[in-house]
């Protein structure tokens, strides 16, 4: 499962570097012409940034699984994963569409991300016993 991880961590850090990337250079430019193109922005440059950091995340998950923290380790992974598809995913669909209803998603991406969260203190714990 490390491996995996890893992977995905590698995978999610290219895509957060060249969303970020896009949203400041190619992105703005589009959206500040309209009524709600600040705050389009601010959504994109949230879902950039948790983007970015739980890819770095995951990469900590990564070496738990590789530590032999198991089942934890593997649940703050997918949660991860799912956190920046569902937490991330909603804010840059919401700031190219401007449908805000989209919105109703983003919380479940927080919550799946504090599960993650939940689950590395977990991890760690785990493998503090075993030392």
């Amino acid at each position: 499962m490390s491996r995996i991880f890893v992977i995905v961590s590698g995978l999610l850090g290219f895509t957060a570097v060249a969303l970020g990337a896009f949203g400041a250079h190619g992105l703005r430019s589009r959206l500040q012409g309209l009524p709600d193109g600040v705050k389009r922005l601010e959504w994109w440059n949230t879902a950039a940034q948790y983007h970015l950091s739980h890819a770095l995340a995951l990469a900590l998950v990564a070496w738990l699984a590789h530590r032999g923290a198991g089942t934890p380790a593997t649940v703050a992974g997918w949660s991860f994963v799912g956190g920046v598809a569902l937490f991330s995913g909603s804010l840059y669909t919401m700031a190219i569409t401007g449908l805000t209803k989209l919105g109703a998603v983003t919380p479940f991406g927080g919550l799946a991300f504090l599960i993650g969260w939940a689950a590395v203190m977990v991890a760690g714990w785990r493998l503090g016993a075993g030392s």
